[in-house]
């Protein structure tokens, strides 16, 4: 069983990598704009179905630039900006457009100064010398030209998008692929990197891939191995150090994708996740329960091993519930391409499948045992001695 977790483990890194290595296919140079505009450089930014073009200018330092944000709808405003001091809200200095009631498409300069901002136009720390945008079959497309000093042309990049009721800007939601919509930009080599590659997207994959293999792998597995290999003497008393193994491999892996979920909500202030945040903290101490009751775990005989088995089995299975539901709640915060969550479920229902077929098969068992046991001199004859024929 120690070898399966490990092998769990290293599978986890390899899901891992997959999920945090970018996409190499480059939709953005098959898009056009009016009058055949063209851009020197363009990239794929990984969320919010948004792209970027530029075209660095060196002789009077300024960038071209068209921000395009597809399949959003002319009740929704887009925005794109940098932000010199991080890949956060506070601090980017924004190109913003919308649809107004009247129809007409506008674009305003803003600077993001809180978590709460009220996106009304201001002036930003750089010259704009040209700002439009349009918006027609489902795309809006930020025109613009800046004028950025030279500590500014390898910077972060930030984008969003939000309601638009009554011409008034409401704030964007804080989760899925709004917290995704984050990287870095280099105007002057062309390099471009979307949150895929941001260092708190791959801590929040970390976090992800470390929870769902020990809390919504192991932790399962360990349980089958102990209700299961249990019921067969041979199989005592090497179940319970297969099920401790296991069960032990989860809580060490699950604490550390616990650790690393406390430090992603400390570095995140203003952005909350109740639900899972408050399942992890529960999952977090029946686990540390789990450890503690192996400590306490009174002999077969003992007066209050059954009690004992009472709170065992029913904080385990607890643990079981709750991770799978607070993993599939990451699913939703973290949104990955749906394979993975097709994956995880795959898992699941293997789980299952084996589950329902060992829970038969030891009922099986049992039942013939007692009923041997019950009859044990049955086939011996009335007297309990063989008989010749």
């Amino acid at each position: 069983m120690e070898i399966k977790a490990w092998n769990l483990v290293l599978f986890s890194c390899l899901l891992l990598s997959l999920l945090a290595s970018p996409s190499s296919a480059q939709t953005c140079v098959s898009q056009t704009f009016p009058d055949n505009k063209q851009y020197v450089n363009c990239t794929d930014l990984r969320a919010l179905s948004s792209y970027l073009h530029w075209t660095y200018h060196q002789s009077n330092g300024t960038v071209e630039m068209a921000f395009r944000h597809t399949g959003t709808t002319s009740s929704r405003w887009s925005a794109w900006g940098i932000n010199p001091s991080g890949p956060s809200m506070v601090g980017t200095q924004a190109l913003v457009a919308f649809v107004n009631s009247s129809g007409v498409t506008q674009a305003f300069t803003t600077s993001i100064d809180s978590l709460f901002p009220t996106l009304q136009p201001t002036d930003l720390s750089f010259q704009v010398p040209s700002l439009s945008a349009t918006f027609e079959n489902d795309e809006m497309t930020i025109f613009g030209v800046l004028r950025i000093p030279e500590n500014m042309l390898s910077t972060s990049q930030v984008w969003q998008e939000g309601p638009v009721s009554n011409d008034q800007l409401q704030p964007h939601t804080t989760d899925g692929a709004n917290l995704q919509s984050r990287g870095s930009i280099n105007f002057l080599t062309g390099q471009s990197a979307g949150a895929s590659s941001d260092s708190r997207t791959r801590r929040r994959n970390v976090h992800g891939v470390l929870n769902t293999v020990s809390w919504g792998i192991l932790m399962p597995l360990g349980a089958i191995t102990a209700r299961y290999m249990k019921v067969f003497k041979s199989a005592d008393p090497a179940w319970f150090y297969l099920h401790v193994a296991c069960q032990s491999s989860a809580y060490v892996v699950g604490v550390a994708g616990w650790a690393t979920g406390i430090k992603l909500g400390s570095d995140s202030p203003g952005i909350t996740h109740n639900p899972h945040r408050t399942i992890g903290i529960i999952l977090f101490c029946f686990g540390t329960l789990q450890v503690f009751a192996l400590l306490l775990r009174p002999n077969k005989n003992h007066k209050y091993r059954l009690y004992w088995n009472i709170y065992h089995h029913s904080i385990g299975y607890s643990v079981i519930i709750l991770s799978i539901v607070n993993i599939f709640e990451g699913f939703d915060i973290l949104n990955p391409e749906d394979k993975w969550e097709r994956i995880y479920i795959g898992i699941l229902i293997f789980l299952g499948a084996v589950a329902t077929l060992l829970e038969a098969f030891t009922w099986y068992v049992v039942i013939r045992r007692k009923r041997t046991n019950k009859h044990p001199l049955a086939m011996n004859g009335a007297n309990g001695h063989g008989q010749g024929v």
